[in-house]
């Protein structure tokens, strides 16, 4: 090798639509930009791109992330390989991937998914003590409930002797 190199360039084109107005027979022409994948890619976007539905223009961070993991390649056989009206949730899962990769290189949303069930198991372990506990408490208002019927059963019945044998409430024992 000589040291020079050879760089082809390739150049991203806009396409212009031009739609009949209904108001009068002029046309106005529409600008419409390329997908945020192709804008990426540097190629011309296509009127039937497949990845131009699921990467609008304007979020050009949801294509980037997504490559960097699946590769441009992959995402479009994925998205060819499937049904249509399943492709907005196939790129959503990717995209989602992704996103957990770059914060999980290894694990990625096995990880996530980990750490979510390890706070369900945590969570099940605090609501099994709760209930534990309010059963004990249930139990302790229930024994004290029924030692002051108790109680007060005993108190009436030495109230009911006391009246017995003649002494009352109405009149006071000092008068």
């Amino acid at each position: 090798m000589d040291g020079s190199s050879n760089t082809s360039v390739t150049t991203t084109t806009t396409s212009v639509i031009t739609s009949p107005n209904s108001s009068s027979s002029s046309h106005h022409p529409q600008i419409v930009s390329p997908c945020a994948a192709c804008k990426i890619l540097r190629r011309r976007c296509v009127e039937k791109c497949v990845l131009a539905p699921y990467f609008p223009p304007y979020d050009p961070l949801k294509f980037t992330t997504a490559h960097r993991v699946f590769g441009a390649s992959n995402i479009i056989k994925f998205l060819q390989e499937i049904p249509e009206e399943q492709r907005a949730d196939a790129v959503s899962s990717m995209v989602y991937e992704a996103n957990a990769r770059a914060r999980d290189p290894v694990y990625g949303c096995a990880g996530a998914i980990c750490q979510l069930q390890k706070q369900v198991n945590d969570l099940q372990e605090q609501l099994a003590k709760a209930q534990a506990e309010l059963v004990y408490v249930q139990c302790q208002n229930s024994n004290l409930m029924a030692l002051i019927c108790m109680e007060m059963t005993s108190d009436d019945q030495t109230n009911a002797s006391f009246i017995d044998d003649g002494f009352s409430c109405e009149h006071p024992l000092w008068a």
